[in-house]
């Protein structure tokens, strides 16, 4: 019987794509070393008949070639998460994503199983345009500041993909995503949203690092899944990159204000150096809003969830 191979499926995205595919009916498959994935993220459907899990990498699973010959389709979602694990260990993002990405591509071109990488929308880099479209030229940091390895791994995969998808036939699509939230994300590797929302819980000062005047788009995860869905049924999205993400831009000092006002807390807001935050010469995008414009064109569908109802759900 055929399935869904989801590399990442214990993670926060992951694991709500997994409950998604399940309701769909499928029979679905995990990879994931659980290095930043949880089987709590899978409690609701972790005896389902129709779920199996390898907890391993994707390099470390024997059985992937059969695995990936048995799928319908493959979503990539494993990946390093979180600014401060990136900061920290470029080493280890840059070695892992790319040799983790050509195995699992090799493994899928065999049988020219549909593969959909989930980007970033780090990959836009240092650019100071408003709004970032899919054609547009990327402004990458130098490689002396640890903090843009992220976005080189990504972008590599990005390209390797789409030599897989020129020269081998792979049928490749990629969405970049931008800042997605929801339930059962957790601020332990810096995540900002739900770092907010558990300091305004306890009425605890929320930690604006930087000026606080950096914007940024939220998405609440059951749009990205509903899109990611979406591009998987779209045999033209193949081939393609598109950006997912919300487009309601907020400061990240409005956002501290937006969440304490939403929770009722009595928090207050400080303001922490870059350098204090993460390290010296610490360096960060100033703005970070997508042109969907693509996404709802190809799948008639666009993320349009508000700030404030995305900022309860994940709270509750």
């Amino acid at each position: 019987m055929k399935h869904i191979l989801v590399t990442g499926g214990a993670g926060f995205i992951g694991s709500h794509l997994v409950e998604r595919l399940l309701n769909d009916g499928k029979s679905v498959v995990i990879i994931d070393d659980f290095s930043t994935g949880r089987l709590e993220n899978l409690r609701t459907v972790k005896k389902n008949l129709r779920l199996k899990i390898y907890r391993s990498k994707i390099s470390g699973c024997k059985e992937l070639p059969k695995l990936a010959s048995n799928s319908e389709f493959i979503f990539h979602l494993a990946a390093t998460v979180g600014v401060e694990l990136v900061v920290k260990s470029a080493l280890h993002v840059l070695e892992s994503s790319f040799h983790e990405m050509e195995i699992l591509l090799k493994a899928a071109a065999k049988n020219s199983t549909p593969l959909l990488l989930t980007s970033t929308s780090e990959v836009y880099g240092k650019s100071a345009k408003p709004e970032f479209s899919e054609d547009d030229d990327l402004l990458i940091g130098p490689p002396g500041q640890s903090r843009w390895s992220y976005a080189c791994s990504k972008l590599t995969d990005e390209f390797l993909s789409l030599a897989y998808a020129r020269e081998k036939n792979l049928p490749v699509t990629i969405a970049r995503l931008f800042n997605t939230v929801g339930p059962k994300q957790t601020g332990r590797y810096g995540m900002v949203l739900p770092r907010f929302i558990a300091s305004a819980k306890k009425n605890e000062p929320l930690k604006v690092f930087g000026d606080g005047k950096q914007t940024r788009c939220f998405c609440l995860v059951n749009d990205v899944v509903e899109a990611l869905s979406r591009l998987q049924n779209h045999e033209k999205a193949r081939g393609e990159i598109f950006n997912i993400g919300g487009t309601e831009e907020i400061s990240m000092f409005e956002l501290a204000q937006l969440v304490v006002q939403t929770l009722g807390s009595q928090s207050r807001i400080e303001l922490i150096p870059y350098d204090q935050a993460y390290a010296p010469g610490f360096d960060d995008m100033r703005r970070r809003k997508p042109l969907v414009e693509k996404l709802e064109r190809f799948v008639k569908f666009k993320p349009q969830t508000p700030l404030r109802e995305i900022i309860l759900l994940t709270a509750d």
